[in-house]
Formats: C-alpha cells, structure tokens, sequence
C-alpha cells in the first residue's frame, strides 16, 4: 500500500557531507524563524498530561485510523488498500506560538505522507492515495515524500520546501520532525535535525486549526508529542533576562547554572524549576 516514490529524483540527505554546502542555506533560512521560537523551545517539555490533551482525537478521524488504548500519542492505520486516511488533534489552535513533534518511521510513508494543519472542515479520507491533507482550501501540508507543500491541492501545483532545493530534488527527513504554527503571525514551518527550514505558509491567522497528518502506509504508526506553547502577550523583563543568561552560557554549559555567585532561588529560576 503506497509503494515508493518511482526514481528519476535527487535525494539530499544533510547528513551527508557531500551537501554541506547547502547547510549555508540552512544557516540563512535560521534568521526567518519567528523570535519567541527560540525561546520556547530553551524552555523544558509539556508534561506528559500537556501532551495528552494536544494528542490525537479518536472521535476525529478516518474510520481506517484508531487512537492506540495503550499510548494516546500514537495512532495506528488499518492496512486498506486504495485509501488514504488522516486524523486530527484534539486542540485547535488561534493564538499563539505552538509547536509539536511527529515522529513517523520512514519505512511506514510509502507514497504519501503529508504533514501539516486544518480546520474542522478538512476531509479526513479519500479514496485512492493522495496528498489528503493540502488537498482542498481547509489544510495545509508538507509532503514528506516529496518535499512539496499542498494547500488546495486540486486547483494548485505544490510548491518545493525547503526552499532551496530544485524542482526535482526531494529531502531526506527523519523519523521525526518539528511542526511550528504562529497563529500571531499566520505561518507555518517546519524544523529538521535542529534545523528551521523557514515559513512554508502564511496567511493562516484568523482561523482555528488543528495538528493534522495523512497516511496511506498499512499498519503505519505515528506519535504526536506537543512540546510548548507561548501566548502572544510580551515576555516579562524576567523572563527575557533567563533567556539572556542561558544564551551567554550556551546549552552546554547550562550545568554549570549552580556555580554562579547567585541566590538559591535565582538559580531554580534560571533552570526553570
């Protein structure tokens, strides 16, 4: 079901040192990612009922797809064949800076993977395999197997993502990856190995959307795990000068936190604890 992706292609892999000038486009595509990313992304995990709650909805989704008993963040597709099935999260989003992780093995996206947004309104099923989600106005999506972005799909070609790639050339993603939506400023992007791959849709704000993925892979599993949210209200000067330290100190160094000539509590502050 959804054998893969027929040849004539260029696969680039950034892990490969034969593309590492490309990571120089990677480096330039990092000064476009929304300022709070950074910092809400320095800030420790949702805990585990935070992402239980920005799971997967069982009672949202192709009747192919059920919500595992045994882990809420993953769900399981039945091995149909001729079918492609999405589900959506359970919190839709208006506000705010928000970003989650999908890990979804590489062996399980066969020819159609797509990651992305929608509203209520978004089908969540089609016969044959397709580009499901970025199919119609109501989602927008990347799909992973062919580095495109899909939103109206029917009525418009999809558009290669990262940025820099030529049109035939496809980019290797890992069994997981960062989804980032800023309803603030009505974008959505995407984070690979560390990397910002820079905006691949805007215009989004105003509306209410969702985590939504669509998968035509039998027996496929995908696990959502909600990392953080930041409201757009402006940061307090406190939380603005942590964020001064533990960048002056780097992430390797944040260990040393308690060998600073400072308060107890100052230090638990500078931790988040």
């Amino acid at each position: 079901m959804g054998q893969k992706v027929p040849g004539g292609i260029k696969t680039i892999d950034m892990r490969d040192p034969a593309f590492s000038p490309l990571k120089l486009e990677l480096q330039a595509l990092s000064h476009t990612k929304p300022s709070r990313l950074d910092l809400l992304l320095d800030m420790p995990p949702a805990g585990v009922d935070v992402q239980v709650q920005h799971s997967w909805n069982n009672d949202d989704r192709s009747l192919n797809i059920f919500v595992k008993d045994d882990n809420k963040l993953v769900f399981h597709r039945h091995p149909v064949a001729q079918s492609t099935d999405a589900v959506r999260g359970h919190v839709g989003y208006t506000r705010g800076l928000h970003v989650w992780e999908i890990s979804w093995a590489m062996r399980q996206r066969g020819t159609h993977a797509v990651v992305g947004v929608a509203s209520s309104d978004a089908p969540l099923h089609s016969v044959g395999y397709t580009a499901l989600v970025g199919s119609n106005g109501e989602s927008w999506g990347w799909d992973l197997c062919r580095s495109k972005l899909y939103h109206d799909g029917k009525n418009h070609p999809g558009k290669t993502y990262p940025a820099f790639l030529e049109p035939d050339d496809t980019f290797i993603i890992p069994d997981s990856l960062l989804v980032v939506l800023d309803m603030d400023e009505g974008t959505l992007g995407y984070i690979v190995d560390g990397h910002y791959l820079g905006v691949a849709f805007r215009g989004l704000k105003g509306r209410k959307l969702y985590p939504v993925v669509s998968a035509v892979w039998g027996h496929c599993e995908i696990r959502i795990r909600y990392i953080n949210g930041l409201d757009p209200e402006p940061l307090s000067l406190m939380d603005l000068c942590r964020r001064s330290v533990r960048v002056a100190l780097g992430r390797d160094r944040l260990g040393e936190i308690h060998r600073l000539p400072l308060p107890a509590s100052l230090k638990d502050y500078l931790l988040y604890q």
